[in-house]
């Protein structure tokens, strides 16, 4: 008997955190903001006049545009263009941070990009102040730090290298529901017959708007979202069964062959590249 396409864990939804109260202007050109916030919150779908950088001082967090969903650990933050509508979902229980640039400051990307973060631009993220309006900083000098940390900040970011490590997603409705299930809930093994039987269409209707809407098959995609998923748990050491099973695999060899076939390295080795380069 065919399995059945399992139910996500419950998700909390919440607006968008107040960005209003953290409007960067001329005489505060960055602002930064942080939040605590559990695993399977959702965070509305919501835009702004000006863009941001969002990172999670802990906890992996998953930013979604219209045209794709990126993973974002601890060791990258997301730049979001201005006027670009997005929403996060908390992977895990999080400590999300967002700095606020003023529009005429950054970098001209015009699609979201995810990046490395050096030493030097974490610490100077997290030396900005989170005061929303209307209450005192903390820091009474806080309004002049943000514009001598302003030049210096942009200068990291131009630096900063840029990882692809991003799922794109259709602009069909059924097509998406079935994407954004997926991504929810790798683990999940339905087959495609049973994913597309559950939002009504035919396996043969799904596969042709894999192609038709993202350029690529339904494993090629569901590879590229596996992996989004899986090299964030592997950079923070989980074991790669851990990591073989969160991501839908009955078995880690079937799991190292895929993840080998895609990056032309073992998990293993991807790991130990990683604490190596953590303890340089």
């Amino acid at each position: 008997m065919p399995s059945a396409v399992s139910l996500p864990s419950p998700v909390t939804s919440v607006a968008s955190l107040t960005p209003h109260l953290y409007a960067p202007d001329a005489v505060r050109p960055l602002r930064a903001k942080e939040h605590f916030l559990s695993a399977d919150t959702f965070v509305e779908l919501h835009q702004h006049p000006w863009p941001q950088l969002t990172f999670s001082t802990r906890g992996v967090i998953r930013l979604s545009t219209q045209d794709g969903s990126y993973i974002v650990p601890p060791s990258r933050a997301v730049w979001v263009p201005a006027n670009m509508p997005h929403s996060i979902m908390l992977i895990e229980d999080a400590e999300l941070r967002t700095v606020y640039l003023h529009a005429w400051l950054g970098p001209p990307w015009e699609k979201c990009e995810v990046l490395e973060i050096s030493p030097l631009l974490r610490a100077l993220m997290l030396a900005l102040d989170t005061t929303p309006d209307g209450l005192p900083p903390t820091d009474p000098h806080a309004p002049q730090r943000e514009r001598m940390i302003a030049p210096l900040l942009v200068d990291e970011l131009e630096r900063a290298t840029q990882i692809r490590i991003d799922v794109p997603l259709p602009t069909d409705k059924r097509l998406r529901q079935l994407c954004e299930t997926l991504l929810r809930n790798p683990a999940d093994r339905a087959t495609l017959a049973e994913r597309a039987a559950a939002i009504g269409a035919s396996e043969r209707t799904v596969a042709r708007l894999f192609r038709d809407q993202l350029g690529m098959s339904w494993q090629q995609w569901r590879q590229q979202a596996v992996m989004a998923h899986a090299l964030p748990l592997l950079a923070r050491g989980m074991a790669v069964s851990q990591v073989a099973a969160a991501s839908g695999y009955a078995t880690d060899s079937a799991f190292c062959a895929m993840f080998k076939a895609a990056t032309g390295r073992s998990p293993t080795s991807f790991q130990h590249r990683k604490r190596s380069a953590a303890l340089a």
